[in-house]
């Protein structure tokens, strides 16, 4: 299906977006930011259409063809800019799919605001809360370098580094199930030295490898142990910077760990000491080493850096390390400081940019895609699709999975039925709405993927 959709910003986000979008040849993507130099350097590099101007003007609009627009996606760094542009797109030129990035909690907690006849937004986005949330499962799963749900929750994808203490290091997948009988996962796909495999039952697990396994929520811990020594529960949190990332992690883990946040601003810092009940504001800055060995930093869980400045991110996570906390993340928008994480300077990068594209092309795919879950740096994807379709009419319904058509690259490694979780075999046969969980690490393939899971 050849989808036309017009991205309203040109920043990271949207930049990003026009990126992964444009490379699927389905796609025709157009692009709208008042900057020219950035918008040459898009078209530089990609294939898309480019216009110079506001994103909530009429008139721009109109020159960006939005009456001929399946889908909007407002990315502006202005939420006011973002709902007047989806209000426009509706009501003078009647897009279909309307899409807004929404930071403001003022908004994001009003009921009415969002309707049809107010204000007609189909999906918000609201990066601050999808971090926090991907943050606060790396908490809750300690070891994790990712945890990424399916199914509502009801399976896990997860991925993790493997290191000399793990049961699995050096033997075969297939005794895996000898291993921790009774549990229902399986290895998903396995990056060595950059470059993913396939894996199959005779694939050798070796330290060093990022696995990335789907299993039970039940069964994580089982599988993880197999991967890496078990790590203790995370009791003992610092956080840098107060912002809205800081702040909302820290109410959220107040009630179940001790938190404490380092804000250099002592205005900001009162406004978020008021707002908090059990987590403790301090005022300083997070790269001061005297205050980090007040705090017994080598005492410390977890050290998330998350200011809005990357480079005080690495130099305070840098330096949490280097005294003595277990673990730390840090904020990185960069990809080139990636390398960072790589060489284990940094235990965990966290990209606000990667984590908000994965929310948004679940809007955006083709075919009943209820999930998708960007993963290495754009390089690979895990979706949840609804299998639709009669058996002989469907490409997927009636099948054993060994006689589905998939695209090279492409992966059935989980089938959700009826909230039982099905590790999928050759032998698997697929129901009609099933949920079914693939691992693509060809992103070239996705379009004829999303052919097998129309609703036609």
């Amino acid at each position: 299906m050849n989808m036309k959709i017009l991205i309203l910003g040109a920043g990271q986000v949207g930049s990003s977006a026009a990126e992964q979008l444009s490379l699927e040849e389905s796609n025709n993507v157009t692009v709208v930011d008042n900057r020219s130099d950035v918008l040459r350097e898009l078209q530089d590099r990609l294939d898309i259409r480019t216009i110079i101007g506001h994103a909530s003007h009429p008139d721009v609009l109109k020159r960006a063809e939005a009456d001929n627009t399946d889908i909007v996606i407002a990315l502006t760094d202005s939420d006011e800019t973002n709902m007047l542009a989806c209000q426009i797109a509706s009501t003078i030129y009647d897009v279909p799919t309307k899409i807004a990035r929404i930071r403001s909690a003022a908004y994001m907690h009003s009921k009415d605001l969002f309707r049809k006849d107010s204000i007609p937004v189909d999906v918000r986005l609201s990066p601050e809360k999808l971090v926090c949330e991907h943050i606060e499962q790396l908490i809750h799963h300690p070891g994790a370098l990712q945890v990424l749900e399916f199914g509502n929750g009801e399976a896990r994808l997860v991925a993790a580094k493997v290191s000399h203490e793990g049961l699995l290091v050096g033997q075969k997948i297939s005794v895996l199930k000898e291993h921790i009988p009774n549990t229902e996962g399986r290895i998903a796909a396995i990056y060595r030295d950059g470059q993913p495999l396939l894996p199959d039952g005779e694939t050798e697990i070796r330290p060093e490898d990022e696995v990335f396994f789907i299993a039970a929520k039940k069964d994580i811990r089982a599988f993880m142990s197999e991967m890496r020594k078990i790590e203790s529960p995370v009791r003992r949190v610092i956080i840098a910077g107060g912002g809205h990332i800081g702040f909302r992690l820290a109410a959220a883990l107040e009630k179940t760990n001790q938190v404490k946040i380092i804000e250099h601003d002592p205005e900001r810092a009162k406004i978020i000491s008021e707002k908090l009940d059990d987590a403790i504001v301090l005022v300083g800055d997070a790269s001061d080493e005297e205050l980090l060995s007040e705090e017994d930093i080598d005492n410390i869980d977890v050290f998330c850096a998350l200011t809005n400045s990357e480079e005080a991110n690495i130099l305070s996570a840098m330096l949490a390390k280097k005294m003595g906390a277990k673990k730390v993340m840090s904020l990185l928008k960069k990809p080139s400081y990636a390398d960072l994480v790589e060489a284990g300077t940094i235990d965990v990068a966290i990209s606000p940019k990667e984590i908000t594209i994965s929310s948004l092309l679940t809007y955006v795919r083709g075919g009943d895609v209820v999930k998708v879950h960007s993963l290495r740096r754009g390089a690979a994807e895990a979706i949840e699709a609804i299998a639709h379709g009669k058996k002989g009419i469907s490409p997927v319904v009636g099948k054993p999975i060994e006689d589905i058509d998939l695209p090279e690259g492409c992966n059935i490694v989980t089938v959700i039925r009826d909230h039982e979780v099905i590790i999928a075999h050759h032998d698997t046969v697929i129901e009609e709405n099933d949920h079914v969980i693939l691992f693509v690490t060809d992103k070239s393939k996705i379009d004829d993927l999303e052919k097998l899971f129309q609703k036609e």
